[in-house]
């Protein structure tokens, strides 16, 4: 690298590192005026509270538009060198537009990298800070979400042949008044399970099953066993069952895949939700790199309106983006639209910008 690539690799990441420390303080100071009457309800102290929650929360707020403010932070210094004349000085010393063109490059290419490795395995881990604390003191709090934790039926798929259902499923004492499970061959029923009580045993990590009947057909003969208690180790635990909205924003990658998986299995619904959160992590690095050449193609020319003009353009593509994504998102979870094309298509749309905005840019 040159001196002219760590010129400007240094204001880029000068001014980005402000930008979003600035807006986690704003977005820290906001949050705390929403929540205070629930931060005073749990009784922990600030400390408490900024180690069970907010050590979560700041990485979630930034990673929610951590592209966005590369692509404000790339218009807002380069405008202002473009404002300067450093930009035309820069061309004229003979430098060609692509070279100029390689610290953005490089810059992208870094912070796109660092959002992909925090998207797998160190955002989920942050989210599930902030959705445990939510979900046990915030959402506490909701009679609407009251109601979504009250005792309701389950009915599930184990795997490919095995079915079941819990009556009564309190969710949040895991567990509940009546349970089945049937294991279908050939299209006949082969085993059958009933337990008045199924209670999850949070030492063994198995299910206790209570008052149990067992029926086995073995050679089209039945075999009826019973017992007053069951330890039965299903492939299913009180989070898969559980409807936490968090649940998807939890898993790291590999977990999230596992799971994505088991729910096929089952035939459970709303698998879109999984695959476009699981696509959108591969997705989102990419929309970095493309924004930050955006944002040099745009702020790069000087204008008279000057960094006024860039920023009200560089606003312009930032709400387009969003709309786009929201839209693909809304029709893959509400429609017919496959995931990875609905996690995708705000990338595929911009790289037709980034190629329109390169061609006509004077060099």
């Amino acid at each position: 690298m040159k001196k002219l690539d760590w010129y400007i690799l240094k204001k880029f990441l000068r001014v980005f590192f402000f930008s979003i420390f600035l807006f986690a303080v704003i977005a820290i100071v906001i949050d705390i005026s929403e929540k205070t009457d629930d931060f005073v309800r749990t009784g922990l102290s600030a400390t408490e509270i900024f180690t069970h929650y907010y050590i979560g929360f700041i990485p979630h707020i930034i990673a929610l538009l951590f592209p966005l403010f590369v692509f404000i932070a790339v218009i807002f210094f380069t405008s202002k060198m473009a404002g300067q004349t450093e930009i035309v000085a820069i061309i004229a010393s003979g430098t060609s537009y692509n070279r100029w063109l390689r610290p953005y490059w490089i810059g992208g290419v870094l912070l796109g990298l660092f959002l992909w490795v925090s998207n797998q395995w160190i955002i989920p881990k942050a989210e599930n800070v902030r959705g445990s604390f939510e979900a046990a003191y915030i959402d506490a709090n909701s009679t609407y979400n009251a109601l979504l934790t009250s005792s309701s039926d389950i009915y599930f798929r184990i795997d490919s042949f095995t079915y079941a259902g819990i009556y009564n499923y309190d969710t949040a004492n895991s567990r509940g008044s009546g349970f089945f499970a049937y294991k279908v061959e050939g299209g006949k029923v082969v085993y059958n399970i009933r337990a008045e009580n199924i209670q999850w045993d949070t030492a063994t990590k198995n299910w206790r099953l209570v008052e149990v009947v067992e029926r086995k057909v073995l050679n089209e003969k039945e075999v009826v066993t019973s017992a007053v208690e069951l330890n039965k180790n299903y492939p299913f635990k009180p989070v898969d069952i559980k409807k936490d909205r968090y649940t998807k924003d939890k898993l790291t990658t590999p977990q999230l895949i596992q799971q994505i998986k088991l729910e096929e299995l089952r035939g459970a619904e709303g698998l879109n939700e999984l695959k476009i959160e699981r696509y959108r992590r591969d997705a989102s690095p990419v929309s970095v790199l493309l924004l930050t050449l955006i944002g040099a193609i745009v702020a790069g020319k000087k204008v008279r309106g000057g960094s006024g003009s860039h920023l009200a353009l560089g606003f312009i593509i930032a709400a387009v983006f969003i709309i786009t994504d929201r839209f693909s998102t809304i029709f893959s979870t509400k429609g017919n639209l496959p995931p990875l094309l609905a996690a995708w298509i705000p990338n595929m749309i911009f790289i037709w910008v980034v190629y329109y905005l390169y061609k006509k840019a004077p060099k």
